[in-house]
């Protein structure tokens, strides 16, 4: 009948596209970060400045901590490997970490080769910079301090730690996201250092 058909059709509604796009964007990030989630190892970002001179930078020292040097992009072309790791004292993973850098500060056939560790306190008061090394050592050559962040960022930091294998000549050869472990030391740092002296 007419009349009903009319009726039936007048009951349905159409639904805006625009009531329908914010489950469609939710679907979308939803699924973006499922498969985030089962990627693998975060560390293994690349990243876009590996194979790139380090960006031009110059860090004042932490004030207050005497005997300790700020140091710029300079510094990392003096013919010799050097990590660069930027770390902060309210950073969790940091604190798990220090003991692998003192490890590697400590280590006679890295001094032979005469790799350095420079610090980057990222983002940190200077007093909760020297309490954090006071607690766990210090095993930096030189520390800067980036309060603002803006050399961490120029460094394209996803977050603290990570850690910057440079080459003699100022080139990034490899970089570690997040913290350094025994594992990681060994199985990646170590040899990441001996390819980057060669």
């Amino acid at each position: 009948m007419p009349g009903v058909e009319r009726a039936h059709s007048k009951g349905q509604r159409r639904v805006p596209w625009l009531a329908v796009l914010p489950l469609v964007v939710f679907l979308a990030l939803a699924g973006l970060f499922f498969v985030r989630l089962f990627a693998g190892d975060a560390s293994r970002i690349p990243s876009a400045l590996i194979g790139h001179e380090v960006p031009a930078f110059s860090l004042d020292p932490v004030q207050g901590l005497p005997g300790k040097p700020g140091f710029s992009d300079a510094d990392l072309r003096q013919g010799h490997v050097s990590l660069v790791n930027i770390f902060a004292s309210w950073c969790v993973p940091c604190h798990d970490e220090h003991e692998i850098l003192m490890r590697l500060a400590k280590d006679a056939g890295l001094a032979a080769q005469g790799v350095e560790i420079y610090g980057i306190a990222y983002k940190d008061k200077p007093e909760n910079t020297i309490s954090f090394l006071q607690e766990g050592g210090d095993p930096y050559s030189k520390i800067g301090s980036d309060r603002s962040g803006r050399t961490g960022i120029d460094f394209g930091v996803y977050g603290v730690p990570e850690t910057f294998i440079v080459k003699g000549d100022g080139t990034i050869a490899y970089k570690v996201i997040g913290p350094m472990t025994p594992e990681t030391m060994v199985s990646t740092v170590l040899p990441e250092i001996d390819k980057a002296a060669k």
